[in-house]
């Protein structure tokens, strides 16, 4: 047998060993590739939600406050609907450092016999709209057409079916790419057709507070600021106007703040967790292979004995630490990817916070990174008891009948 088989041999003879040492480092790469994923994803989350939003400021009715916050609409996936007079978008477009304006109109739809599915309705302007189309024409190339809807990626509605709201069918044009925000969970049309389905609802007998006809409302107005003016300045001006006294204008930065902050929380935690398992798992692994060098020590005498450089021995032992990390470590990655896929709708829930993993290639760098982080680690944490099994004296070893 060849000195350069050993490593392996040693590995297969002592396989609770193999396997202890091999846990210790899948725990330690699971934590670090979960952990990793997670604050990514939340990241990723939050960017995607700034860039689906679009706008610096937004204007919407003060009873909006009454019945649920837009916040709630497009941050949790609350459903809701409020209205103000149509008027004030002209009034908004008025004011100085105002660069591009459109409205909104909202909907909430109902698990009931009027509706397939409970989701939040959202009409936009297609002529001023500057947030939801760039967005759709990802996944749409065409214009929409009158009762013609774009689903979120978590709506459950396939392309070219009908989905009926209020007892008129809407066709499914396209479904969005995944932003893991409340927005994949709503649907999208022009104002023309959640006007249609406005009227539909009150003829059935719905009270959705609206004083006269459909067209005379808006829920919201969106407005992109201009180069070199400041978005709150804006928001107060609009905020102290008489004719806004029914209306509140809100910075989207104010709206993400919250977001921000449990993004921020969520994180620390989880670094922490991570320093605590790393911390854990070295103390753990420097224990191991003291108690591994003290069980080996006749072992490798023997190995002097026959002609074994001091060089040598010692890379035995590195080469067994790099087997059992690279075996621990890709099963830890593998688990933990496993477990992320498989609860990731659970894992968004439990957070409350925008989610989005990262995409394949991102994942393969990371489970590439923490595999050669916890071999490194591994083999660190495995120099103390090379260096003591190298220098064992053959003769002293050996009489002590160890």
């Amino acid at each position: 047998m060849k000195i350069s088989q050993l490593p392996i041999r040693n590995l297969k003879r002592k396989p609770v060993r193999t396997l202890a040492l091999s846990a210790l480092c899948a725990f330690l790469a699971l934590s670090v590739f979960a952990g990793s994923v997670v604050v990514l994803s939340l990241r990723n989350g939050l960017e995607s939600l700034e860039n689906r939003l679009g706008a610096d400021v937004i204007v919407v009715p003060v009873s909006a406050k009454s019945k649920v916050n837009l916040d709630e609409i497009l941050l949790q996936g609350a459903t809701g609907y409020f209205y103000m007079d149509a008027s004030l978008l002209e009034e908004a477009a008025k004011l100085e450092g105002v660069e591009q304006i459109s409205p909104q109109l909202f909907l909430a739809s109902l698990r009931a016999s009027c509706c397939s599915v409970a989701v939040q309705l959202i009409g936009f302007d297609p002529e001023t709209d500057f947030t939801v189309q760039p967005w759709i024409q990802k996944s749409y190339g065409g214009e929409l057409e009158n009762l013609q809807v774009v689903v979120g990626s978590r709506v459950n509605a396939d392309v070219g079916v009908n989905i009926i709201f209020y007892d008129t069918k809407c066709k499914v044009a396209a479904r969005l790419e995944e932003t893991g925000t409340a927005m994949d969970t709503c649907v999208y049309c022009t104002m023309d057709t959640l006007r249609t389905l406005l009227e539909a609802a009150r003829n059935m007998g719905h009270d959705l507070q609206i004083d006269g006809d459909p067209e005379d409302v808006i829920s919201a107005i969106y407005i992109k600021v201009k180069d070199g003016y400041d978005p709150q300045k804006v928001a107060d001006q609009i905020n102290v106007l008489q004719k806004f006294k029914k209306a509140q204008a809100v910075r989207t930065k104010n709206m993400l703040s919250g977001v921000s902050d449990g993004l921020s929380g969520v994180s620390g935690t989880i670094g922490v967790l991570v320093v605590c398992v790393w911390v854990l798992a070295v103390i753990l692994l420097l224990i191991a292979f003291s108690l591994v060098a003290n069980e080996r020590k006749r072992e490798f005498a023997v190995l002097r004995l026959v002609g074994a450089s001091r060089k040598r021995l010692a890379g035995i032992i590195r080469k067994e630490t790099a087997l059992c990390a690279l075996l621990g470590a890709v099963c830890g990655v593998v688990l933990a990817a496993a477990i992320l896929y498989s609860f990731k709708t659970l894992i968004e829930s439990s957070l409350g916070l925008p989610y989005l993993m990262p995409g394949i290639g991102t994942i393969a760098a990371l489970a590439a990174g923490t595999i050669l982080v916890t071999v490194a680690v591994a083999s660190l944490a495995s120099a103390g008891a090379s260096r003591r099994l190298s220098r064992v004296d053959p003769g002293t070893v050996l009489r002590e009948g160890n």
